[in-house]
């Protein structure tokens, strides 16, 4: 499958001063921003600089970022999923993963998450993806917000929904651990009836098991 990548961007005003909100956007661009010392949620971040530089360059990768003047502030990262997942085993080329959304402390509660979304939908070639996310609940910053993981689990499908995702059941072991956890996903206006189907089986593995 062609993966074709289309620039777009938008400006946000927020209380703290404006963000560009732009992507997908290349290796070559993100290497030359500053990254907020706050971004830590899931490495330190001079490790997620570097790792964002390396999927954005890859053929499905894809990078949208806020950033304030010269500094990312806040990002959403899409690929393959990971090979150890059960995603990528039906070898769907045409399923990619919204793998991480991150927003620092001072720009959230702005709609900075929505906004990266809605920028990402913006590309005219997502409606050739089936685009999946999972949410685990020991992931959020539960801490940080101040909210429990039933409020926090409405304020990620809140956002989720302004880039067009919606809930989907499945028997996923991970998934089904905790109910607040979630798989999401996005059904592109171009992905064929196969792709849905091969997804369904990719969504209960475990139905003829018993």
């Amino acid at each position: 499958m062609e993966h074709k990548k289309t620039y777009n961007a938008k400006e946000l005003k927020t209380p703290h001063g404006t963000l560009i909100i732009e992507g997908p956007i290349t290796g070559e661009a993100l290497a030359s921003y500053e990254f907020h010392e706050d971004l830590v949620a899931f490495r330190t971040p001079n490790q997620q600089h570097k790792a964002l530089i390396e999927i954005a360059d890859l053929p499905e990768g894809r990078i949208i970022i806020a950033r304030e003047h010269n500094t990312i502030v806040g990002y959403v990262t899409y690929l393959y999923p990971d090979p150890l997942e059960r995603w990528s085993e039906g070898k769907i080329d045409n399923l990619i993963e919204l793998g991480a959304i991150e927003v620092i402390p001072k720009f959230r509660g702005c709609q900075v998450g929505k906004n990266l979304l809605f920028v990402s939908m913006m590309d005219d070639a997502m409606e050739d993806y089936l685009i999946i996310t999972t949410e685990y609940y020991w992931h959020w910053d539960l801490k940080g917000t101040g909210l429990n993981v039933w409020e926090y689990r409405k304020v990620m499908e809140k956002m989720m929904s302004a880039g067009g995702l919606e809930w989907f059941a499945t028997d996923d072991p991970e998934i089904s651990s905790h109910p607040a956890n979630c798989l999401m996903a996005r059904i592109g206006k171009r992905v064929n009836q196969d792709t849905i189907e091969r997804f369904d089986r990719l969504r209960f593995m475990n139905r003829f098991m018993y």
